[in-house]
């Protein structure tokens, strides 16, 4: 964990640094990520204000605090930092990343909650019937770029066999024939 601590209208102290950095290395404990951290402390006034903002592989925490006492700014900010630390192990993660997809696909229904255990045979989910309509290549890219589906299953007008175009990640078209028999 690569911490820097910044001094904002008040002279550098390094007992100050060194509590800030000895407190925030515990953090390192809630990911296994590499982390950044960056801690500005000030003072405005009689107002003690500490600013941590850590950072680390897809996310940002942020806590900021101000009280009477330096020390206890920065014990008040870590709480909360500690707070959304703990929030974020605990919430599920998103299918685009693919993480925990067992347990977002079993509170969607879609895999059985039976846990780690594979199944046996393989088991269709979902079915859906479509008319392959006869067209030319030109005109299924043509449709697949206007509407909202990713896939479009039509009959090839030259070939008359079953062909299926996809759209791509990188926002190209993807074209699958069968090879003739």
């Amino acid at each position: 964990m690569q911490i820097s601590v910044t001094f904002r209208h008040v002279e550098s102290s390094e007992a100050l640094k060194d509590y800030a950095i000895r407190k925030l290395s515990k953090m390192a404990k809630y990911t296994d990520s590499p982390m950044e951290a960056n801690v500005v402390l000030g003072i405005e006034k009689f107002r003690h204000q500490a600013d941590i903002t850590v950072t680390g592989d897809g996310f940002k925490i942020k806590g900021k605090e101000e009280t009477g006492d330096m020390y206890s700014a920065i014990d008040l900010a870590l709480e909360k930092i500690e707070k959304q630390f703990k929030r974020f192990r605990e919430r599920p993660r998103t299918i685009k990343s693919g993480r925990n997809l067992k347990t977002l696909g079993a509170r969607l229904n879609i895999i059985s909650p039976a846990g780690d255990e594979e199944t046996e045979t393989p088991q269709i989910i979902r079915s859906r019937t479509v008319e392959a309509k006869p067209m030319d290549i030109d005109e299924a890219v043509m449709q697949l770029q206007t509407g909202s589906e990713e896939i479009l299953v039509f009959t090839n007008s030259q070939s008359t066999a079953l062909n299926i175009l996809y759209r791509r990640r990188d926002g190209n078209f993807g074209l699958i024939e069968p090879e003739p028999a």
